[in-house]
């Protein structure tokens, strides 16, 4: 049996659902990216996949330019959110769901590190959401990050963890394809839930 060494409980009972919130269709396997900006990396996986993908982006302008790309190209597996992620996956997402979580390129947070994702207790509820055999996947310019990210998953949540460059001719997202042609290193870590994994989370949910 896996579990975590997180103490401080994610407070999912206090979260209001998002304004305007719709229950989405989540359909077989799905995929959640959380700051998904203008879209181009769901844009991209929902023209490869079958798999229901779910991309949130809470800044307004960029979910405006995702939103007119997504109606243009109108990919029926494609479903853009505009909310804030963490109390939309509260109301959103039952337990044991999710194939794969992405947070490509997220704010590092260099003025407040607790804010980091994998420092939140917000992360053991988004494990509880992650099926057995899933995967959370994060990329970052920011070395330092990247290595406390696969410290933090390894040893306080108890996940098998690899990292590794970025291909330099990958091109997920805008930041990415800026920071590859600069010559910087961006580094990939991804962690995958184990069979037996146990969070405080798992028999609890909004959704009915």
């Amino acid at each position: 049996m896996h579990s975590h060494q997180f103490n401080r409980l994610f407070a999912a009972d206090q979260l209001r659902a998002p304004r305007g919130f719709i229950k989405p269709i989540l359909g077989a396997s799905p995929i959640l990216e959380i700051g998904a900006g203008k879209g181009h990396h769901a844009l991209s996986l929902a023209q490869t996949t079958e798999q229901s993908i779910i991309a949130i982006e809470r800044t307004r302008t960029k979910f405006e330019s995702f939103s007119k790309l997504a109606s243009a190209t109108d990919y029926p597996n494609l479903q853009p959110v505009h909310a804030d992620a963490i109390p939309w996956c509260v109301h959103a997402l039952p337990p044991n769901t999710l194939a794969q979580v992405f947070l490509l390129y997220p704010n590092p947070e260099r003025a407040n590190p607790n804010q980091r994702w994998h420092r939140m207790p917000f992360m053991e509820f988004l494990l509880s959401r992650i099926r057995t055999g899933g995967r959370l996947t994060l990329a970052t310019n920011v070395e330092s990050y990247a290595h406390e990210c696969e410290q933090w998953l390894c040893e306080i949540w108890q996940l098998p963890v690899t990292i590794a460059p970025v291909d330099r001719r990958s091109e997920r997202t805008a930041f990415e394809v800026k920071y590859l042609a600069r010559g910087e290193r961006c580094w990939q870590i991804e962690a995958t839930k184990p069979e037996g994994y146990v969070t405080r989370f798992d028999d609890w949910s909004t959704v009915r």
